[in-house]
């Protein structure tokens, strides 16, 4: 491929800068044969397309996300590509058309409220996400609890729309590596276990403290009793065979005596990375930080 397959939306959260430390902690196993790669929180996929690139012997993959028009957009990328980019590029020339933020902030609310109301067939409502995403304030993907996009207009320049060549690279790597779609809950990847397994987990994360929290990637949050079960759902990973490694929060570093992840996860392996947040309220709080890598293997 000419273009690197990578995310094709900015993801609050996304994993793109962290790949280099996430490789360093892969299970050797997955070097030595053919595997199956499960990612039950897909997000903006970092992790799977740096996975199907670097290992050819990935025999399975299967992705999935709560997320339905996430989910979505996968599919039209990898089914349907050449109308999801001809839709883009049209929403593109008539965004940029416009010299004036009036105007455009104008398209951006239109295309928000059709978005909302669910107006539109599938290649419209994959090509609306993306344009909501590169044109909204900060590319923050962000619902409320009745599940509508709430992020205000963004005031940018010149904002790429339709990236035909990412497109075009994400759709053949999604075709060449028959990468399985699924949207729901995440206990399900649990049916796609098959012989040698190597799952990745990336969770919304435990919120370091009240305007740290950017969970709601769709309605509901992710609270501590969701967290408890998702750590319940990795000891039956173990109990399969598999190999897993999950990302979260660093509670423990902002707060010494909230050790929620070390006793949740005693009987496994935590590891720290250092990761730059870009994306806070707080201007103050964007910087440096640490995370978990949690793993079931050494």
């Amino acid at each position: 491929m000419s273009t690197e397959a990578k995310p094709f939306l900015k993801w609050a959260g996304g994993k793109g800068q962290l790949l280099g430390q996430l490789s360093e902690h892969l299970p050797l196993q997955i070097s030595e044969e053919p595997f199956t790669y499960i990612e039950p929180f897909v997000g903006g996929g970092a992790m799977l397309f740096y996975m199907l690139q670097r290992f050819g012997n990935i025999r399975k993959a299967v992705i999935n996300d709560v997320n339905e028009d996430l989910i979505l957009t996968y599919r039209i990328i990898k089914d349907d590509v050449e109308a999801l980019i001809a839709k883009l590029d049209r929403m593109e020339k008539d965004y940029l058309a416009m010299s004036d933020q009036e105007g455009r902030s104008q398209i951006f609310y239109e295309v928000r409220e059709r978005y909302n109301q669910h107006m539109g067939n599938d290649i419209e409502r994959a090509s609306q996400l993306i344009f909501l995403n590169k044109t909204c304030f900060n590319g923050l993907f962000r619902v409320n609890r009745r599940g509508q996009f709430n992020v205000p207009f963004g005031k940018y320049t010149n904002p790429t729309i339709c990236n035909a060549k990412l497109l075009r690279a994400d759709n053949q790597l999604l075709q060449s590596a028959q990468v399985e779609i699924c949207q729901g809950d995440y206990t399900q990847m649990i049916e796609h276990i098959d012989g040698l397994t190597f799952v990745y987990l990336d969770p919304p994360y435990r919120p370091l403290d009240a305007t740290s929290s950017f969970t709601a990637y769709a309605k509901g949050d992710f609270n501590d009793d969701d967290q408890r079960a998702l750590a319940g759902f990795c000891h039956q990973l173990s109990e399969k065979g598999c190999y897993w490694m999950e990302s979260n929060a660093d509670c423990s570093a902002k707060n010494p005596e909230d050790n929620f992840f070390e006793e949740l996860y005693a009987d496994y392996r935590i590891e720290r990375v250092y990761a730059s947040r870009f994306i806070n309220a707080n201007p103050e709080k964007r910087g440096k930080l640490t995370e978990l890598l949690i793993k079931n293997y050494e």
